[in-house]
């Protein structure tokens, strides 16, 4: 019972950080504040503020890009499923040494029988491919739109802000 007040709690502070972050899809994706920039200190400067004022926005497109990361590799959640599924079945159904005929099997020799069978296909199922592309899918998407969207009027008054 108290794990789940504490979870309850854990979301709710996330919900009141992050989730309050999160700008309007009518300001985040505002074409009438798309232009190039003219060059690399204001490409910089625009990076800068952008992901600061929409970080809540990009923290949802990675979430985003990792559920369909996950979703098309069904090879890794089978994986996934498989190494989760078996530890929790061996801590509720074997804590206790099993007797099969003239064989005892122990939950170490289970966990070894887990972990034969799973990290092979953990480790067919391209687990090391799927985060480099999240990663690279990330940084492309949030640092194109955020060199490419002009910072609000507000901009100009957050420096004044942390100067006072």
């Amino acid at each position: 019972m108290e794990a789940l007040m504490r979870a309850t709690e854990t979301i709710k502070a996330f919900r009141e950080t992050r989730l309050s972050n999160i700008r309007g899809p009518a300001e985040f994706f505002d074409y009438n504040r798309v232009s190039r920039p003219a060059d690399l200190n204001q490409t910089t400067h625009r990076i800068s503020y952008n992901t600061r004022y929409f970080s809540g926005n990009y923290g949802l497109v990675v979430a985003l890009l990792a559920v369909y990361a996950i979703v098309t590799n069904t090879l890794l959640i089978f994986a996934v499923l498989f190494l989760v599924g078996g530890f929790a079945a061996i801590n509720r159904f074997a804590p206790d040494p099993i007797t099969v005929g003239e064989h005892v099997i122990t939950q170490k020799s289970l966990y070894s029988g887990l972990f034969i069978i799973g990290i092979p296909l953990l480790w067919f199922s391209s687990p090391f491919s799927t985060v480099f592309w999240l990663v690279g899918a990330s940084a492309v998407l949030i640092l194109g739109h955020a060199s490419i969207m002009e910072p609000g009027i507000e901009s100009e008054y957050a420096t004044v802000q942390d100067a006072v």
